[in-house]
């Protein structure tokens, strides 16, 4: 005997299909789980596209000036509260923040930050004292000080202890306070600025050696052997070095104007051009994509080695300056 078929329209003879309540919420849970990977992933992706700047302006100035007081020590304070307030320092940022991400942002910002490091040790040891046996500056020997603070602690740095540290920006703002200080102690009168062509020479020289330290940085890492895949390590190679370059290029041309009349007194001024021009080059080189290819290879270029040409040009400008000075 056949079966009656069901009418699945009649809600008397269909089976009542069962509510399970436990495949809803798994289906529920199942859903919210996907929403919340694409919410995280878009938190990390958008949030470090927007924090990632690199921010290699050669016409940047300070704003307000002092009168009277260095325009060396404004844009080294300029740079600081730019890198710091204007595009948020990254080089210390924990896991949960985006530009945790970034790689190429914090060797930049360091980049910067080392060079205006060595530039204030210089104003401390020479330009800002009479003489090497004069009492040092207190506000330029604190900014010398502070600007030598590692650029990756955070609020907590549980290698040396578990209680509060203070952060990276907090020392670099301290920093930038000091030589505002400085600046307008100076534009009243009330500090030293030895325009002297040795004090000239003096900086050139440190610069020009650190140059040279970088220099054989990019060296080492363009004489190793150069990985199968992907080499992890030359865009942040390339980046420390460009931030370097970058706030040597702004401090060179404001030292121009502090020390304009020992330029123009030794007729220094065209060198001094191509000089600030082969620092430029090498501030501002900005690939895509940065490679580690052959020096001189056909298909894939070496920016390294590009920027290492511009770097030694430049250096190489800074030692006939200096030489013409010492004549």
């Amino acid at each position: 005997m056949a079966r009656p078929e069901i009418d699945w329209d009649d809600e008397y003879s269909a089976p009542k299909r069962r509510f399970l309540p436990g495949r809803g919420v798994a289906r529920i849970g199942g859903y919210s789980l996907i929403v919340l990977v694409v919410l995280v992933l878009l938190y990390y992706v958008v949030g470090a596209f927007i924090m990632h700047s690199i921010d290699d302006d050669p016409n940047f100035q300070a704003i307000n000036e002092p009168e009277g007081g260095s325009h060396a020590v404004a844009a080294t304070a300029a740079l600081i509260d730019r890198e710091i307030d204007t595009h948020f320092w990254t080089a210390n940022d924990p896991f949960f923040y985006p530009s945790a991400l970034l790689d190429n942002t914090p060797n930049y910002q360091q980049g910067i930050i080392y060079a205006l490091s060595r530039f204030t040790i210089e104003m401390a040891d020479q330009i800002g004292r009479t003489r090497g046996s004069s009492e040092v500056d207190a506000d330029l020997d604190k900014a010398a000080g502070l600007l030598k603070y590692p650029g990756n602690v955070w609020i907590f740095d549980l290698s040396t202890s578990f209680l509060p540290t203070p952060a990276s920006e907090t020392q670099y703002r301290a920093a930038s306070r000091a030589l505002k200080a400085y600046n307008d102690r100076l534009a009243a009168g009330q500090a030293i600025f030895e325009r002297r062509s040795d004090n000239l020479i003096a900086t050139l020289d440190r610069i020009a050696s650190d140059l040279g330290s970088a220099s054989a940085t990019l060296d080492q890492h363009l004489a190793k052997p150069r990985p199968l895949l992907v080499d992890t390590k030359v865009d942040d190679i390339f980046y420390g070095v460009k931030g370097r370059l970058y706030g040597y290029s702004i401090l060179l041309r404001e030292l121009g104007r502090d020390f304009d009349g020992v330029i123009k007194d030794r007729q220094l001024g065209p060198a001094w051009e191509q000089m600030m021009q082969s620092l430029n080059q090498a501030a501002i080189l900005d690939p895509v994509v940065v490679m580690n290819g052959a020096p001189d290879g056909a298909y894939f270029p070496s920016h390294l080695a590009v920027q290492g040409f511009y770097l030694l040009r430049a250096r190489t400008q800074l030692r006939e300056i200096t030489n013409i000075l010492l004549k």
